[in-house]
């Protein structure tokens, strides 16, 4: 007798009848929030572009886009010698995140911006998670200024907005209920679940020990360790200023209020 016939048990059927298999709605192999797709797309549009142009548009451009601390000081540089104006001096806050020096730099940069940045997209919708990876950006640009005052060389790349999206996430997904549950359902129930207070964050063990690991490898680069490119140097003020602000500003732009109570399974509505 077929081992999925009509007598067999349900859970044989279950698992050997794949008449059903190809059925709506099943989860897709990559589930990545659009708003996500967009920027990785248009940080690899900007970094093919830069490819296709000359040396001296490129330089063009590094001037136009990149995060350079001397724009800010006018003993360093006189009005009119880097192209912009006061325009540049605000967009460049942002704009430095979606410049990248090599294709190393901007496949590990995105592969953190999935990583950590989905989930926090996810919880904050798109237009928040935006106006988040701006802000975060520049606290990291703003870091950097205040430690490389004057300097000439620019600063690129998405990492300080990704350090923030990092900060962010540890706000929520280290919830009680949160990765205890395995499968999609366990996962949008941290999504969507109250984060506790900053202060009860920072006792988690699990926490503690994520943010002392990434200071640490931050510092590290800061005292000399090997980026990989012997023409590298690694912003890691920008990172801790982006991280911070992650930190700290996560509450301003999440959505979802704390609750009176905490939720005691992550089936139970909140």
């Amino acid at each position: 007798m077929p081992l999925a016939g009509r007598d067999a048990p349900a859970y044989v059927i279950g698992v050997l009848d794949r008449t059903n298999a190809a059925v709506p709605g099943r989860q897709p192999i990559f589930n990545v929030p659009a708003v996500i797709t967009v920027l990785a797309a248009l940080m690899l549009a900007v970094h093919g572009l830069r490819a296709l142009v000359s040396a001296d548009t490129d330089i063009d451009i590094l001037a136009l886009f990149a995060f350079i601390p001397a724009r800010y000081d006018p003993s360093i540089l006189s009005d009119g010698v880097l192209p912009g104006g006061v325009g540049a001096d605000v967009w460049t806050f942002v704009s430095y995140a979606f410049l990248h020096g090599d294709v190393t730099h901007i496949g590990v940069n995105l592969l953190w911006l999935v990583a950590f940045g989905s989930p926090v997209a996810r919880r904050f919708g798109a237009v928040r998670f935006l106006a988040f990876f701006a802000v975060t950006a520049a606290a990291g640009a703003g870091l950097h200024l205040l430690t490389h005052t004057g300097e000439l060389v620019p600063m690129i790349g998405a990492s300080a907005a990704i350090s923030g999206c990092m900060a962010a996430a540890i706000r929520f997904v280290f919830a009680a209920h949160g990765f205890s549950g395995l499968g999609p359902a366990g996962f949008e129930y941290t999504v969507r679940a109250p984060a506790a207070p900053l202060s009860t964050v920072m006792r988690d063990r699990r926490v503690i020990g994520f943010v002392a690991v990434w200071f640490v490898i931050n510092l590290a680069f800061g005292l000399g360790a090997p980026t990989g490119s012997a023409d590298a140097t690694v912003a890691w003020q920008a990172h801790i200023g982006g991280f911070i602000a992650g930190l700290l500003l996560f509450p301003l732009f999440d959505p979802v209020q704390r609750s009176r109570r905490e939720p005691v399974s992550p089936g139970e509505p909140y």
